[in-house]
């Protein structure tokens, strides 16, 4: 993915959520970690559909928020496989070890992991924060998107 700090992205519709985590999905190389936080109901599981379709996947995603992770495979000429982490519903990090984690975040996929802060103890040196935040004060469908590089 293209190192840069910190990008800020203002989406007015879920439309624009999509377009801006495809465009960073089609930017991500092998061994690409992104931490997705916000609260429930800011659009994390419709930015993780943006975000598989720029890898190329074809798929229908949805958060494996009972299964911890689901693996699709990338149909670009990249062939990345996507590890899409949801760890809302983990007691203790160390539950990760039990979905092989470790091998996934340091292999040769990209990671996505929804509610990261969840597993910050366990997360590597290096990885892309994307937090997403709603402002009603702009309308329903305001979103703020950073991602920052965290190193």
């Amino acid at each position: 993915m293209e190192k840069q700090d910190n990008i800020e992205f203002e989406s007015l519709c879920p439309d624009d959520t999509f377009e801006f985590a495809k465009k960073l999905g089609a930017q991500v190389a092998a061994g690409d970690v992104l931490c997705l936080n916000g609260d429930l109901g800011v659009g994390k599981t419709l930015f993780s559909q943006g975000f598989a379709k720029g890898l190329g996947v074809e798929e229908y995603v949805n958060s494996p928020t009972f299964t911890i992770v689901q693996e699709y495979e990338g149909k670009d000429d990249r062939h990345l496989t996507l590890y899409h982490f949801d760890v809302y519903r983990i007691e203790d990090s160390y539950e990760m070890d039990e979905v092989g984690f470790t091998d996934m975040i340091y292999g040769e996929g990209v990671s996505l992991i929804e509610w990261a802060n969840m597993i910050e103890d366990i997360l590597p040196d290096r990885y892309t924060k994307v937090t997403i935040s709603k402002d009603l004060e702009k309308g329903f469908d305001y979103r703020k998107i950073t991602v920052e590089a965290i190193r």
